[in-house]
Protein backbone atom coordinates (compact mmCIF):
# COMPACT_ATOMS: atom_id res chain seq x y z
CA UNK A 1 0.00 0.00 0.00
CA UNK A 2 2.81 2.43 0.92
CA UNK A 3 4.55 1.76 -2.41
CA UNK A 4 1.28 2.26 -4.33
CA UNK A 5 0.53 5.54 -2.55
CA UNK A 6 3.99 6.97 -3.16
CA UNK A 7 4.04 5.89 -6.80
CA UNK A 8 0.50 6.84 -7.78
CA UNK A 9 -0.55 9.61 -5.40
CA UNK A 10 2.33 11.33 -3.60
CA UNK A 11 5.67 11.32 -5.47
CA UNK A 12 5.01 9.68 -8.82
CA UNK A 13 2.60 12.14 -10.47
CA UNK A 14 4.77 15.11 -9.45
CA UNK A 15 7.99 13.65 -10.85
CA UNK A 16 6.33 12.56 -14.08
CA UNK A 17 4.80 16.01 -14.56
CA UNK A 18 8.07 17.84 -13.90
CA UNK A 19 10.53 15.64 -15.83
CA UNK A 20 8.14 14.41 -18.56
CA UNK A 21 10.10 11.22 -19.37
CA UNK A 22 9.60 9.78 -22.84
CA UNK A 23 9.27 6.01 -23.00
CA UNK A 24 9.58 3.51 -25.83
CA UNK A 25 8.75 -0.21 -25.62
CA UNK A 26 6.50 -0.55 -22.58
CA UNK A 27 4.56 -3.21 -24.46
CA UNK A 28 7.64 -5.47 -24.25
CA UNK A 29 7.16 -6.03 -20.52
CA UNK A 30 4.91 -9.06 -19.89
CA UNK A 31 1.79 -8.38 -17.85
CA UNK A 32 2.49 -11.25 -15.46
CA UNK A 33 5.19 -13.71 -14.43
CA UNK A 34 8.75 -13.32 -13.26
CA UNK A 35 10.97 -11.14 -15.44
CA UNK A 36 14.26 -9.27 -15.09
CA UNK A 37 14.66 -5.67 -16.26
CA UNK A 38 18.41 -5.29 -16.88
CA UNK A 39 19.33 -1.63 -17.18
CA UNK A 40 22.37 0.50 -17.77
CA UNK A 41 23.15 2.70 -14.78
CA UNK A 42 23.92 6.38 -15.27
CA UNK A 43 22.39 8.08 -12.25
CA UNK A 44 20.80 7.62 -8.84
CA UNK A 45 17.43 8.50 -10.36
CA UNK A 46 17.46 5.45 -12.66
CA UNK A 47 15.93 3.45 -9.79
CA UNK A 48 13.23 6.09 -9.40
CA UNK A 49 11.98 6.67 -12.92
CA UNK A 50 11.98 3.12 -14.27
CA UNK A 51 9.50 1.91 -11.60
CA UNK A 52 7.37 5.01 -12.19
CA UNK A 53 6.76 4.29 -15.87
CA UNK A 54 6.21 0.53 -15.51
CA UNK A 55 2.68 -0.42 -14.43
CA UNK A 56 3.86 -3.51 -12.55
CA UNK A 57 5.78 -3.17 -9.30
CA UNK A 58 9.55 -3.21 -9.92
CA UNK A 59 11.87 -4.37 -7.15
CA UNK A 60 15.51 -3.29 -7.20
CA UNK A 61 18.30 -4.71 -5.08
CA UNK A 62 19.99 -1.72 -3.40
CA UNK A 63 23.14 -1.65 -1.30
CA UNK A 64 22.38 -2.15 2.39
CA UNK A 65 24.06 1.12 3.43
CA UNK A 66 21.01 2.99 2.17
CA UNK A 67 18.92 1.31 4.86
CA UNK A 68 21.22 1.74 7.86
CA UNK A 69 21.76 5.50 8.08
CA UNK A 70 21.28 7.32 11.39
CA UNK A 71 19.20 10.35 12.31
CA UNK A 72 16.62 12.18 10.24
CA UNK A 73 18.60 11.84 6.99
CA UNK A 74 18.98 8.09 7.52
CA UNK A 75 15.28 7.72 8.23
CA UNK A 76 14.33 9.75 5.15
CA UNK A 77 16.68 7.76 2.92
CA UNK A 78 15.34 4.48 4.29
CA UNK A 79 11.73 5.51 3.70
CA UNK A 80 12.53 6.69 0.18
CA UNK A 81 14.08 3.37 -0.79
CA UNK A 82 11.20 1.43 0.72
CA UNK A 83 8.75 3.66 -1.14
CA UNK A 84 10.49 2.93 -4.46
CA UNK A 85 10.30 -0.82 -3.88
CA UNK A 86 13.97 -1.52 -3.19
CA UNK A 87 15.40 -4.31 -1.08
CA UNK A 88 18.68 -4.11 0.87
CA UNK A 89 21.59 -6.36 -0.17
CA UNK A 90 25.13 -6.75 1.10
CA UNK A 91 27.61 -6.36 -1.77
CA UNK A 92 30.74 -7.35 0.16
CA UNK A 93 31.08 -10.67 -1.69
CA UNK A 94 31.19 -14.30 -0.59
CA UNK A 95 28.12 -15.42 1.36
CA UNK A 96 26.68 -11.89 1.06
CA UNK A 97 26.66 -12.21 -2.74
CA UNK A 98 24.94 -15.59 -2.46
CA UNK A 99 22.29 -14.08 -0.17
CA UNK A 100 21.73 -11.29 -2.70
CA UNK A 101 21.26 -13.84 -5.45
CA UNK A 102 18.74 -15.74 -3.33
CA UNK A 103 16.84 -12.52 -2.58
CA UNK A 104 16.49 -11.86 -6.30
CA UNK A 105 15.44 -15.43 -6.98
CA UNK A 106 12.68 -15.15 -4.37
CA UNK A 107 11.30 -12.08 -6.14
CA UNK A 108 11.34 -13.87 -9.48
CA UNK A 109 9.96 -17.09 -8.01
CA UNK A 110 6.93 -15.19 -6.73
CA UNK A 111 6.27 -13.88 -10.25
CA UNK A 112 7.71 -10.42 -9.63
CA UNK A 113 9.64 -7.91 -11.71
CA UNK A 114 13.28 -7.57 -10.66
CA UNK A 115 15.38 -4.58 -11.70
CA UNK A 116 19.13 -5.20 -12.04
CA UNK A 117 22.15 -3.16 -13.10
CA UNK A 118 24.52 -5.67 -14.77
CA UNK A 119 27.44 -3.20 -14.53
CA UNK A 120 27.13 -3.44 -10.74
CA UNK A 121 27.56 0.28 -10.13
CA UNK A 122 26.86 3.65 -11.71
CA UNK A 123 28.98 4.57 -14.70
CA UNK A 124 31.66 7.11 -13.70
CA UNK A 125 31.60 8.85 -17.10
CA UNK A 126 28.41 7.92 -19.00
CA UNK A 127 30.17 5.07 -20.82
CA UNK A 128 28.96 1.48 -20.61
CA UNK A 129 31.18 -1.01 -18.81
CA UNK A 130 31.57 -4.78 -18.65
CA UNK A 131 28.64 -6.65 -17.10
CA UNK A 132 28.84 -8.82 -14.00
CA UNK A 133 27.70 -12.41 -14.49
CA UNK A 134 25.33 -12.46 -11.51
CA UNK A 135 22.44 -11.41 -13.72
CA UNK A 136 23.09 -14.36 -16.05
CA UNK A 137 23.16 -16.84 -13.20
CA UNK A 138 19.93 -15.42 -11.82
CA UNK A 139 17.96 -15.53 -15.06
CA UNK A 140 19.15 -19.07 -15.84
CA UNK A 141 18.32 -20.36 -12.35
CA UNK A 142 14.92 -18.68 -12.30
CA UNK A 143 14.23 -19.58 -15.95
CA UNK A 144 12.76 -16.16 -16.70
CA UNK A 145 13.16 -13.77 -19.64
CA UNK A 146 15.39 -10.74 -19.34
CA UNK A 147 14.54 -7.38 -20.90
CA UNK A 148 17.28 -4.84 -21.68
CA UNK A 149 16.43 -1.29 -20.61
CA UNK A 150 18.34 1.85 -21.58
CA UNK A 151 18.10 4.96 -19.42
CA UNK A 152 18.79 8.04 -21.53
CA UNK A 153 20.30 11.33 -20.22
CA UNK A 154 19.62 10.58 -16.55
CA UNK A 155 23.25 11.44 -15.78
CA UNK A 156 22.58 14.93 -17.17
CA UNK A 157 19.52 15.35 -14.98
CA UNK A 158 21.36 14.17 -11.87
CA UNK A 159 25.14 13.73 -12.20
CA UNK A 160 26.96 11.58 -9.65
CA UNK A 161 27.72 13.61 -6.53
CA UNK A 162 24.79 16.00 -6.80
CA UNK A 163 21.88 15.97 -4.35
CA UNK A 164 19.16 17.75 -6.30
CA UNK A 165 18.31 16.82 -9.92
CA UNK A 166 18.09 19.36 -12.72
CA UNK A 167 14.74 19.63 -14.42
CA UNK A 168 15.12 18.21 -17.92
CA UNK A 169 13.57 15.45 -19.99
CA UNK A 170 14.97 11.96 -19.74
CA UNK A 171 14.24 8.87 -21.80
CA UNK A 172 13.68 5.17 -21.24
CA UNK A 173 14.01 2.61 -24.03
CA UNK A 174 12.71 -0.88 -23.25
CA UNK A 175 13.93 -3.61 -25.57
CA UNK A 176 12.37 -6.93 -26.52
CA UNK A 177 12.71 -9.90 -24.13
CA UNK A 178 15.84 -11.99 -24.59
CA UNK A 179 15.47 -15.77 -24.44
CA UNK A 180 18.42 -17.74 -23.10
CA UNK A 181 16.53 -21.01 -22.62
CA UNK A 182 19.12 -22.72 -24.84
CA UNK A 183 21.40 -22.56 -21.79
CA UNK A 184 18.93 -24.12 -19.34
CA UNK A 185 20.71 -26.13 -16.66
CA UNK A 186 24.08 -24.53 -17.40
CA UNK A 187 24.07 -21.81 -14.75
CA UNK A 188 27.14 -23.42 -13.17
CA UNK A 189 29.27 -22.98 -16.30
CA UNK A 190 31.25 -19.75 -16.02
CA UNK A 191 31.83 -19.59 -19.78
CA UNK A 192 28.09 -19.75 -20.40
CA UNK A 193 27.50 -17.05 -17.77
CA UNK A 194 30.03 -14.78 -19.46
CA UNK A 195 28.52 -15.44 -22.89
CA UNK A 196 24.99 -14.64 -21.69
CA UNK A 197 26.18 -11.49 -19.92
CA UNK A 198 28.12 -10.24 -22.94
CA UNK A 199 25.12 -10.82 -25.23
CA UNK A 200 22.93 -8.87 -22.82
CA UNK A 201 25.44 -6.01 -22.66
CA UNK A 202 25.59 -5.92 -26.46
CA UNK A 203 21.81 -5.45 -26.60
CA UNK A 204 21.99 -2.77 -23.89
CA UNK A 205 24.69 -0.89 -25.77
CA UNK A 206 22.65 -1.02 -28.98
CA UNK A 207 19.67 0.53 -27.16
CA UNK A 208 21.59 3.18 -25.23
CA UNK A 209 24.23 3.95 -27.89
CA UNK A 210 26.80 4.46 -25.17
CA UNK A 211 30.48 3.94 -25.82
CA UNK A 212 31.39 0.46 -24.54
CA UNK A 213 34.52 -0.18 -22.46
CA UNK A 214 35.40 -3.82 -21.76
CA UNK A 215 36.53 -3.38 -18.15
CA UNK A 216 34.54 -3.28 -14.91
CA UNK A 217 33.29 0.15 -13.83
CA UNK A 218 34.42 -0.59 -10.26
CA UNK A 219 38.01 -0.98 -11.50
CA UNK A 220 37.85 2.44 -13.17
CA UNK A 221 36.46 4.03 -10.01
CA UNK A 222 39.12 2.41 -7.83
CA UNK A 223 41.90 3.58 -10.15
CA UNK A 224 40.60 7.15 -10.16
CA UNK A 225 40.26 7.13 -6.39
CA UNK A 226 43.87 5.98 -5.99
CA UNK A 227 45.07 8.86 -8.17
CA UNK A 228 43.24 11.38 -6.00
CA UNK A 229 44.77 10.12 -2.75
Amino acid sequence: MFYWLMKNIVIGPLLLAVFRPWVVGLENIPKEGGVILASNHLSFIDSVFLPLVVSRRVVFLAKSEYFTGKGLKGWATRQFFKATGQLPIDRSGGKASEDSLNTGLRVLGSGGVLGIYPEGTRSPDAKMYRGRTGVARMLLEAEVPVIPVAMIDTEKAMPTGTRIPKVRRIGIVIGKPLDFSRFDGMEGDRFVLRSVTDELMYELQALSRQEYVDVYATSVKEKRASLIR
